[in-house]
């Protein structure tokens, strides 16, 4: 019997091997790694998850292990199975998974998609901090405008108990207390459910995708980093950022969503550069001749009118958009620069484990991250916040930070939404919708 190491960041992996490996009887799966997101190993997937063949469940280890986890479970093959990596990062790890002698792989589409009985659009990235959300956003409110009722699949992020995260459905802003999610969960599942959708998370997909199935007429999955669906598209979208165009064919699997997508939106048109513009839209070309290109504007604007030009301000921006997805600003530090405030340099303040993780990006210089993988780190957080010597601060985090800890300075929110400007996302859609045929048994708007 073949013996498996699956190396993930508590998301892609665990669906690979629900889908793939758990009932296999060709291959035994080991042991999972974990990395990218703290906290997340020295746990075990649960045998209520890992099924009958996995009697103790899966150990979860440190990535850091893998040689010596190779030798000493005689690995005999390493699949790797999580997202937003270069395509170097990815190849450095295949160097030390065959120089201990085991085999390499990445499973595709094919092993890994489920089917819906319901129409699909995904809405992919070639990394994070493309535009996803805001694109979902505007897709799903497109969609609920044409009578239809929309569910919102969520690309996993369980980090606590796995077996209460089994299959979670969201409705209401309660519900983020009740399953006690992370920043990061709250910044993708808030905006949706403000917006007044549903929204499906978990770690069973399979059982998420028949909880969403049984109440919508569509199917949107929201995807996570520039990971590629774990649901069949029946439209198939990939936002594309203009700032990071020389990431297009250089980050796994970012590649795969622009090689793959029917329709490729191209964000930020409002801000970057014409040559950044025209760059990305001819690198898309490159391995991408079919799909049909759509610009759209990224549009920012705070929660109250406050004049902050010369004013001391702590800029915040999502989390993972500005730590492993290498971007060195968003929404907040545009908005503050362009108003003219005193953007204060906050590396000196950073302590624990947010100190530890921000020291692994040193392009972060004049923002905090809103990093809360843990009720510590939002605590940390909190007391960074609180002891820079600053007039307000300027976030961009999907999530307001005063829903979820105390501040002793003014908190200016920005929002950002896609602005359709030429017409043409909506035209997609409308073109999409109408080739199925589809009668909404929805009668919303």
């Amino acid at each position: 019997m073949r013996r498996a190491i699956i190396m993930g960041a508590a998301g892609r992996d665990f669906h690979n091997f629900n889908v793939y490996f758990r009932n296999n009887p060709n291959i035994r799966v080991v042991a999972f790694t974990a990395t990218q997101i703290p906290f997340i190993e020295n746990r075990r997937y649960p045998p209520e998850l890992a099924g009958p063949n996995y009697p103790d469940g899966i150990p979860i280890y440190p990535e850091e292990m893998l040689p010596e986890l190779i030798e000493k479970y005689d690995v005999t093959d390493v699949y790797f199975s999580y997202s937003d990596v270069s395509h170097t990062y990815v190849m450095n790890r295949a160097s030390i998974a065959l120089s201990r002698g085991a085999s390499f792989h990445i499973l595709g589409p094919k092993d890994t998609m489920l089917k819906s009985v319901k129409p699909v659009i995904a809405v992919t990235a070639m990394r994070t901090g493309a535009g996803k959300s805001p694109t979902t956003r505007y897709i799903s409110k497109t969609l609920k405008k044409l009578g239809f009722s929309v569910g919102i699949i969520r690309h996993p992020m369980p980090y606590g108990d796995l077996v209460k995260q089994k299959a979670q459905r969201f409705t209401k802003i309660e519900d983020l207390d009740k399953y006690e999610v992370t920043i990061e969960e709250r910044e993708d599942y808030e905006p949706h459910l403000l917006n007044g959708f549903k929204v499906y998370s978990g770690v069973d997909y399979q059982e998420v995708l028949q909880l969403a199935e049984s109440e919508n007429d569509i199917i949107i999955w929201d995807g996570g980093n520039n990971d590629y669906p774990f649901i069949k598209p029946d439209l198939y979208i990939c936002v594309v950022d203009p700032y990071r165009w020389r990431h297009i064919d250089t980050y796994h699997p970012g590649e795969t969503n622009v090689r793959a997508a029917n329709l490729i939106v191209l964000t930020k048109v409002n801000t970057a550069s014409k040559e950044d513009i025209k760059a990305a839209e001819r690198k898309v070309r490159e391995i991408n001749s079919n799909a049909d290109i759509v610009p759209v504007e990224i549009i920012f604007k705070p929660d109250i009118d406050i004049e902050i030009r010369g004013k001391r301000v702590i800029v915040v921006e999502d989390g993972p958009t500005v730590t492993h997805g290498e971007m060195g600003f968003g929404a907040a530090y545009l908005y503050a620069k362009k108003a003219g405030a005193e953007i204060v340099d906050p590396r000196p303040y950073f302590i624990g484990t947010v100190k530890e993780t921000t020291s692994k990006y040193p392009h972060l210089k004049e923002l905090v991250p809103a990093i809360g993988y843990s009720k510590r780190q939002i605590q940390e957080l909190q007391t960074i916040l609180n002891g820079i010597d600053a007039d307000l601060i300027v976030s961009a985090t999907p999530t307001r930070l005063t829903n979820i800890m105390e501040l002793n300075k003014p908190l200016v929110q920005i929002y950002y939404e896609i602005n359709d400007h030429t017409g043409r996302l909506r035209e997609a859609i409308k073109r999409f919708i109408d080739s199925l045929e589809l009668q909404p048994r929805s009668t919303a708007l």
